[in-house]
């Protein structure tokens, strides 16, 4: 391969890898408190990014209860502006956080309480993402929808540059992707690892009787555990929506099944395994050939599947401690 189709791939890779890293970490968030998986988590994913296009848009034209609404006739005053598209995009990853707040305590504190098998919170939480999709259907139709032009402003479509004799373009939708994808995982590391709220977190997830005799309040930071996942969801649905389009109520499931991938490859309930993960199974496909680009899909699990062989626990996990 030539140098600019290396870079070309490279940058493919790092950007849709980056948004598998923050989507994932909402899985390993919820797993590494609870044990157990949110397979909600893909509709939160698919929510995000329609509440960050009504915002910007508000325009839900073919089918649905919604048909021919237009909240915006004169042009909304979310778009044409970086930064309050940057508002927007917030206000949506705020609102999924909301949702998965609600999807807590909906399907998984009754069964918490109750002390319920972890097997039915997960059959909970399935059910919950299919009503959730089916209820944005049932609004908006199932049509593509993609985010106004000017959704960035005036920034220009594309940066291209020269290597040797070639010229690599490179979407400025995945120069953006990828920023906003590092500036959050940097957030997200800082108060994990140095805040109050982020040790309360860890003391919850090593184990919740002992951190609740400490004075943590267990609930509560079980409430901002979801809500960070949902944020985290959201905030990833928005950012390939503006790169490939809000393409209908099911496009989150795709990417809920790459996640799972990309925490078990990275180490289930490790933070570093999932962002080690996303950007592995990213580049991955980026250097898939373009005449098997039909199948990149399977290059997930594929890797997944070779890893595991190798190492069960996945990149950066743990071997769990056998306790006689």
């Amino acid at each position: 391969m030539e140098l600019s189709g290396l870079v070309q791939n490279l940058m493919n890779g790092l950007a849709i890898g980056s948004v598998y890293a923050i989507f994932a970490l909402g899985y390993t968030l919820v797993f590494s408190i609870l044990g157990i998986i949110n397979f909600a988590h893909g509709a939160v994913f698919t929510l995000g990014a329609y509440f960050t296009y009504t915002l910007v848009a508000g325009q839900f034209e073919n089918n649905g209860l919604l048909k021919g609404i237009n909240l915006f006739p004169a042009g909304s005053p979310l778009s044409g502006s970086p930064w309050v598209f940057a508002a927007a995009t917030l206000l949506g990853a705020v609102g999924a956080g909301l949702i998965s707040v609600l999807i807590e305590r909906l399907a998984f504190r009754p069964m918490r309480a109750r002390g319920a098998d972890p097997l039915l919170a997960l059959v909970s939480s399935l059910g919950v993402a299919l009503v959730i999709v089916n209820l944005i259907q049932l609004l908006v139709g199932a049509e593509i929808y993609n985010f106004p032009s000017n959704a960035y402003g005036e920034l220009r479509p594309a940066l291209s540059f020269a290597i040797g004799d070639k010229i690599v373009v490179i979407r400025t939708v995945q120069v953006i992707i990828f920023g906003v994808s590092l500036a959050i995982l940097a957030v997200l590391g800082y108060v994990i690892g140095r805040t109050k709220i982020g040790k309360a977190l860890r003391a919850v997830a090593e184990n919740p009787t002992t951190a609740s005799l400490l004075g943590i309040s267990v609930d509560r930071f079980i409430v901002i555990t979801f809500f960070l996942s949902g944020f985290l969801g959201g905030l990833a649905g928005t950012l390939v929506g503006t790169a490939f389009g809000v393409a209908g109520p099911y496009f989150g499931v795709t990417y809920g099944l790459k996640g799972l991938a990309v925490i078990v490859l990275g180490g289930l309930g490790s933070i570093p395994g999932a962002v080690l993960g996303g950007l592995v199974i990213g580049l991955a496909e980026a250097f898939v050939p373009s005449d098997y680009s039909a199948y990149k899909d399977a290059v997930a699990f594929a890797l997944l599947f070779v890893i595991l062989l190798v190492r069960p626990q996945g990149l950066l996990g743990q071997n769990a401690a056998q306790k006689v």
